[in-house]
C-alpha cells in the first residue's frame, strides 16, 4: 500500500489572503482530472473486443465501454442464459468475454489493475482507491448461470473491518428479484455502493490520499 502525502504548505506570508489563495489552489488542484489508466492487458483487451463483437452482431448496436452500455450487456445476459441451458458448452466462451467487459467498464470508472494470468477462475480486478478485489469473469458466470460460482472469486473482497459496515450499506439497497441481482446494472449498483461507502469512510479517517496496489492483496 502507498501513500500519496498531501501538499499542506502554502505560499506567501501568514493571514488571510495566503489562506484564501491556498484553498483556491487546492480547488484547482482537486477539479483536475486523473491521469488515464493503462490499457488493459491483452488477453483483457481481446475478450473486450470479442464482448463488442457479440452484442453488435446480434443487435446491431455497439458498446462502448461506458457504464451506460451495461443496459444493453443485461440483455445479452439474458438471452446468453437461454442459450447456456440449450448448449452448455457456450458458458466458456461467453463468460469470459461479459466479464473482461464488464470488469473494464468498472475499472474505467472506479480505478483499478487487473491480474489476468492464468486460468479464468484465477482472475482478479483490483481496486486502488479502496481496498476491494474480485474476480468480474466469476460475476459473469454467476449472472448466465444465476447460481453461486464457487471457486471462481466472485464474492466482493473486503478489509475485514469494514466488512460489518459494507454489508449494512447492501442490506440497505432495495430488493431485487433473482433475475435481476445477478444482471451486471445490478452488479455495477453494488459496487458502487460499496466504492462510495469505502471512499466516505476513507475521507471521514484521514486516509482519503491512500492507495492500493495488487501486492497489498496478496
Amino acid at each position: 500500500m502507498s501513500d500519496r502525502p498531501k501538499n499542506g504548505k502554502s505560499n506567501g506570508s501568514n493571514g488571510a489572503g495566503s489562506y484564501d489563495a491556498h484553498d483556491e489552489a487546492e480547488a484547482e488542484a482537486a477539479a483536475v482530472p486523473p491521469a488515464p489508466l493503462p490499457p488493459p492487458p491483452d488477453r483483457v483487451a481481446e475478450l473486450c473486443a470479442a464482448c463488442m463483437r457479440f452484442v453488435a452482431s446480434k443487435y446491431k448496436v455497439s458498446l462502448d465501454g461506458t457504464p451506460d452500455t451495461l443496459s444493453l450487456l443485461d440483455q445479452y445476459v439474458r438471452d446468453a442464459r437461454e442459450a447456456a441451458r440449450e448448449r452448455p458448452e457456450s458458458l466458456e466462451l461467453v463468460a469470459p468475454a461479459i466479464g473482461a467487459y464488464l470488469g473494464e467498464v468498472m475499472r474505467q470508472a472506479f480505478r483499478g489493475e487487473w491480474w489476468a494470468e492464468g486460468d479464468y477462475d484465477g482472475w482478479r480486478l483490483y481496486f486502488t482507491n479502496v481496498y476491494l478485489a474480485f474476480n468480474p469473469i466469476g460475476v459473469a458466470r454467476e449472472a448466465i448461470t444465476m447460481t453461486e460460482a464457487e471457486g471462481w472469486g466472485a464474492h466482493l473482497a473486503l478489509d475485514p473491518g469494514e466488512r460489518e459496515e459494507i454489508e449494512a450499506r447492501l442490506a440497505a439497497m432495495p430488493d431485487v428479484d433473482e433475475e435481476e441481482y445477478y444482471l451486471p446494472t445490478t452488479r455495477l449498483d453494488v459496487v458502487t455502493a460499496v466504492v462510495e461507502t469505502l471512499r466516505a469512510r476513507a475521507e471521514a479517517a484521514g486516509t482519503g490520499d491512500v492507495t492500493f496496489t495488487k501486492d497489498d492483496y496478496q
